[in-house]
């Protein structure tokens, strides 16, 4: 289920209310954009088995591990707390499918050691087939992992419904996907990690106002 929370606090900087422009965010030259190696902008999936890959939750928390930085299998088995064979398992689906490369390696006594990397910040799925696995909801994710967040009171969110074309929407969509890009990019620092989850949908039955203009047209404006 999708939890929207309609009980939360107020973000520090939306409590001063001064009405003036949020400032963006600065790029923090001295540090490296993460990941720290090249890749894609962009990757467009097209493949049922890259689609298969991204369907394992475990999968996709390694995706994002790698956002901040590549790392071995080693690495990644600490992070998750699961078994390296079992890490080393999954780490492989990625790689086959091309959603994850080897940056680079060391020598680790006398065994190669490798350093698996995102191969691209964003992945777009462009698969049809009704037997294909459907995609993970982040949303369902994302309402799990911030039910503690929401208890603490540290859950800022909106919910927004509006009536609009197809291509506005489709508009409004790539200028989310690049603020998700410039989230990605944030050198990262704290000991604290942020969820974000953002989307547009279609919502079936939400109550619409009439059409003003198929109603009466004896309407009078009150003076204010």
């Amino acid at each position: 289920m999708t939890v929207v929370s309609s009980i939360m606090d107020v973000h520090p900087e939306d409590a001063a209310g001064t009405g003036r422009a949020r400032p963006r965010l600065a790029s923090a030259q001295a540090s490296p954009v993460p990941p720290g190696h090249d890749l894609a902008d962009r990757l467009v999936v097209t493949r049922a088995e890259q689609v298969r890959a991204l369907g394992h939750p475990l999968r996709t928390t390694v995706l994002g591990l790698l956002t901040e930085r590549a790392a071995s299998v080693a690495e990644l088995a600490q992070a998750l707390g699961r078994p390296k064979g079992t890490v080393a398992h999954h780490v492989a689906v990625l790689h086959r499918a091309g959603l994850v490369q080897v940056v680079r390696t060391r020598r680790v006594r006398a065994v190669e050691e490798r350093f698996y990397g995102r191969a691209a910040r964003t992945v777009t799925i462009a698969v049809d087939g009704a037997d294909l696995p459907t995609d993970q909801n982040d949303f369902v994710v994302a309402a799990a992992e911030s039910l503690d967040a929401e208890e603490r009171r540290r859950l800022w969110s909106f919910i927004r419904h509006a009536r609009l074309e197809a291509d506005r929407v489709d508009e409004f969509w790539l200028r989310i996907r690049d603020l998700v890009e410039e989230f990605d990019r944030l050198p990262r620092s704290g000991g604290t990690t942020y969820g974000m989850a953002v989307g547009i949908y279609p919502v079936e039955g939400y109550p619409q106002l009439p059409d003003p203009e198929a109603g009466s047209t004896d309407v009078h404006q009150l003076d204010s």
